[in-house]
């Protein structure tokens, strides 16, 4: 059975040192995020993390800048709210097998996984651009935080109203293998085993109706 989850790429939004002291429960957004970027390496999903104004807030936290992949891994600082800056745009345009005529019109849409802060600045502009550029859109709720916790689910609404889908890591690494027989399959059960303390912590902390 193929996949639902077609050309996927995972997002990872201004996961910052500077971000430590100031964003709600910022750990357990870096352990999902960490999950997420083992999961891609198995994968073998293209990861794009931006920084935003690295002079100033830092680099990306060191437990996911020891994670991160060369072969496959992109990563751009920016000034601009949104990741969808021109660079990163670029190199989307060429996962997407789009010609660099048609930037921003895909031939074949992205999977866009989100992960990061916050969700109703960063993460929003960059869902509502993705989806504006015609890409699926996939925030994992146990993996986006803002600094007022408050502000986490009025984004999050918003989202599923603008065609974003709202899920979790756990929910969306499935559905991406779609099969027990897929070749994945034991190194990604294994990956949800060994953080699944974790997870559990941060979808009972985030996902609260």
């Amino acid at each position: 059975m193929p996949s639902r989850i077609e050309n996927p790429a995972l997002f990872i939004c201004d996961i910052q040192e500077k971000f430590r002291s100031a964003i709600w429960e910022f750990p357990k957004v870096i352990s999902t995020a960490q999950k997420m970027v083992k999961a891609a390496k198995v994968l073998n999903i293209p990861i794009y993390t931006t920084t935003q104004n690295a002079a100033r807030l830092g680099s990306t936290v060191s437990e996911l800048k020891d994670l991160l992949p060369e072969a496959y891994s992109t990563e751009i600082d920016k000034t601009a709210f949104s990741m969808m800056v021109p660079d990163l745009v670029a190199a989307l345009t060429k996962q997407s097998s789009a010609s660099p005529a048609d930037a921003g019109k895909p031939h074949q849409p992205v999977s866009a996984i989100i992960v990061g802060i916050e969700t109703h600045i960063c993460v929003t502009q960059t869902a509502l651009d993705l989806l504006s550029m015609g890409h699926k859109v996939y925030v994992l709720a146990d993996g986006v935080s803002s600094c007022n916790s408050g502000e986490r689910n009025i984004a999050l609404a918003r989202l599923r109203q603008e065609g974003a889908v709202v899920t979790t890591s756990e929910s969306l690494l499935y559905e991406i293998l779609g099969d027990a027989k897929d070749s994945s399959f034991k190194a990604i059960a294994g990956l949800v085993k060994e953080t699944k303390e974790d997870t559990k912590l941060a979808v009972e902390t985030f996902c609260k109706l």
